[in-house]
């Protein structure tokens, strides 16, 4: 059977994965996407999906959900044949080896990273919409105050992590909830028509930027070498959470709509807000801002959970010092991962803007998800298998292949210039570190064998 654990420079140390806990089940991990799936994007995109398409925005939607259905089958599969921690990026490096491995560990930490920099700035804009901030320095307070305060719970242990990911899964549902409920019956019908559908290029170019609410799904995936059987937990939990995403949006962008028409595009960052203002005046508007507050926290405890996950896995596998590989003996966590990510995630905050951010995101994930759709044909190929028998997409390879298509697809339909220029920079420099590691492994090999 083919081996499935990534090498290591270090094959005589002890293997830090085996002190981590398998704690995470169906239950525990379908919430972790969840919850790391609807964080702020639904409270913002709905304006942005009717300022492109007008009433046809639930396309968009559509689109995305087509979209992100192809690539959790690819996930699902691939998740199902490898449980190291790191997520995509042990499946893609067991599929198709360390360098292209590498390179999808980095797009991983990038798009988690600028994912969870752009809530962290949605967050800290959304309390000041309630009750505004101030001066500048109260706002970079917030943002250190919030990363700091997620961190320490993750600090805490994985299972203690999970259960507030639960809690705070349910909390804001209910606003959602809520508004979906209670606005249903303010809904105008003819703000739901549309006299033309818009082009397709239109409808993806949407999409593109709309799937930033969809995605999540590769970074909560990233811990699973915590999770319990995963040829069964990894497929059920990702079908059940998209699933559940999906219904969601599609109900939340039809009342926001029905409410507000075509007047939606226009109210910025607060679309959700402001349509319960038009049946729930003030009070209805204040509980939207707090429940998008709630949920950006949920979506920020589940980043802090995950994304430290890949800097433990890129320490694991010789990328990075091994000191990001150690792991707390008392809660079994990765505390070192942690508290780097944690800097780097609070120093990003303060100095990037939320489209920024959303955009690199959005775009490390389109690559990753194409590598992981490629890696798929391998580790089926190759018969890839840790526990269990593994799920097996049904079609064949037309799941994949679609997969592969649609996410390069969407990064031409969706990226400018320069954002190119950008993906291409951050895929030169993945390229360049893993040259260094390359040359300084073969450095200390050598000076081993002269010694």
């Amino acid at each position: 059977m083919p081996a499935a654990a990534p090498k290591s420079d270090a094959t005589h140390a002890p293997d830090p994965e085996a002190r981590l806990e398998r704690a995470l089940g169906v239950r525990e991990l379908a919430a972790t996407i969840f919850n790391y799936t609807v964080g702020s994007g639904i409270f913002a995109l709905p304006a942005v999906a009717v300022a492109e398409l007008g009433g046809a925005a639930p396309l968009a939607y559509v689109a995305c959900a087509l979209v992100m259905g192809c690539v959790v089958l690819c996930f699902a599969e691939a998740g199902s044949r490898v449980s190291l921690t790191g997520g995509p990026y042990a499946y893609v490096e067991v599929a198709l080896g360390p360098f292209v491995g590498f390179i999808a560990g980095v797009m991983l930490f990038a798009t988690g990273l600028s994912a969870g920099a752009a809530v962290v700035v949605l967050f800290v804009d959304s309390v000041g919409a309630a009750s505004p901030l101030g001066a500048a320095w109260l706002r970079g307070t917030l943002i250190v105050a919030v990363v700091v305060g997620l961190a320490a719970i993750n600090l805490r242990g994985v299972r203690r992590s999970a259960q507030a990911v639960e809690v705070l899964t349910v909390a804001k549902l209910v606003p959602l909830v809520l508004f979906v409920v209670a606005g249903a019956a303010f809904i105008h019908p003819q703000n739901l028509a549309w006299r033309t559908t818009p082009p397709l290029k239109d409808v993806l170019g949407t999409a593109g930027i709309v799937i930033f609410a969809f995605s999540g799904i590769e970074s909560a995936l990233t811990p699973s070498g915590e999770v319990r059987a995963p040829a069964r937990t990894v497929p059920r939990a990702s079908f059940l959470a998209l699933g559940a995403a999906t219904l969601l949006y599609l109900a939340i962008q039809w009342v926001a709509l029905g409410i507000e028409g075509s007047a939606l595009g226009r109210t910025g960052a607060t679309p959700l807000a402001d349509a319960a203002g038009e049946f729930a005046g003030h009070g209805g508007r204040l509980l939207m801002i707090v429940g998008a507050s709630v949920s950006m926290l949920g979506y920020l405890s589940g980043n802090m959970l995950a994304v430290p996950r890949s800097l433990f896995a890129f320490a694991r596998d010789g990328f990075l010092p091994r000191v990001l590989a150690a792991v707390d003996p008392r809660f079994h966590v990765p505390h070192a991962a942690v508290v780097v990510y944690a800097l780097a995630l609070a120093c990003l905050a303060l100095s990037g803007t939320f489209r920024e951010l959303a955009v690199l995101s959005n775009l490390a994930a389109f690559v990753l998800y194409a590598l992981s759709a490629i890696g798929v044909w391998a580790l089926r190929r190759r018969d890839v298998r840790e526990a269990g028998v593994p799920f097996r997409i049904p079609g064949g390879p037309t799941v994949p292949l679609a997969a592969c298509v649609l996410s390069l697809g969407l990064i031409f339909a969706t990226a400018q210039r320069l954002e190119l220029i950008g993906l291409g920079a951050m895929a030169a420099v993945a390229i360049l570190l893993y040259a260094v590691r390359t040359v300084r492994t073969r450095r200390v090999s050598a000076a081993s064998l002269e010694g």
